[in-house]
């Protein structure tokens, strides 16, 4: 059963040439809206993005470990529908490298890759 999605989920999931910032209310589907937004990108026919050059930020570890394992889930199931596909084999073998953290943890990634230009 396809998800049903509502305006404001819709233009979340295909907003592109822009940041966006999802906010609503526990259990109104923002995870699955993130998800959506990032396996559209991700396997764009026309300009597929990498899932290691997004970034996806969440408040808690909990919410950045749900996220990026259905990502994962999902790319597997694309992928056994299509295991020749070279850009899904691409995303599913870059997904150890994908940008789903928290805030906390994007800023300590940025301290630890950067730290040389600190005083």
């Amino acid at each position: 059963m396809a998800t049903k999605w509502t305006h404001e989920q819709i233009k979340a999931i295909e907003t592109r040439g822009a940041n966006i910032l999802v906010s609503a209310a526990a259990g109104a589907g923002k995870t699955a809206v993130l998800v959506e937004r990032i396996l559209r990108k991700i396997t764009d026919q026309k300009n597929p993005t990498d899932i290691n050059r997004l970034l996806t930020v969440t408040f808690t570890n909990a919410a950045a470990s749900e996220m990026k394992e259905r990502v994962k889930n999902r790319l597997y199931e694309m992928l056994e529908k299509d295991p020749e596909n070279e850009g899904l084999q691409r995303q599913f073998a870059l997904m150890e490298k994908a940008n789903i953290m928290t805030i906390h943890s994007f800023c300590n990634k940025v301290i630890h890759e950067n730290f040389h230009f600190l005083n």
